[in-house]
């Protein structure tokens, strides 16, 4: 049996599972944790292609990419929607009844 890093797993479970990513994305942005936000992009984009193909599609510098899904980035809204397009996500805003 082989062990796999943390991350490795999360980009596989991404990968076979694109909804699973939706949701635990949407879990995250429902609690407001940005530092969770940017572990889970990195993982994403490990899933579909690593960094380099994701900043492509996206239309991004590699090296900005990086920066930006760093523990210290603070990916502007452009740079984040640009990002999840090329995952294959969108952002959307959805309602949610009143506390």
């Amino acid at each position: 049996m082989r062990d796999i890093a943390h991350d490795d797993a999360m980009a596989e479970t991404f990968r076979d599972d694109p909804q699973y990513a939706v949701d635990f994305l949407n879990a995250i942005l429902a609690d407001g944790d940005q530092a969770e936000l940017l572990i889970a992009l990195r993982q994403l984009a490990k899933a579909f292609g690593g960094v380099q193909t994701i900043a492509e599609k996206a239309d991004l510098n590699p090296t900005q990419l990086y920066r930006t899904l760093s523990s210290e980035g603070n990916p502007e809204l452009k740079s984040l929607s640009a990002i999840l397009r090329a995952m294959g996500f969108r952002l959307a805003v959805e309602r949610v009844k009143a506390a």
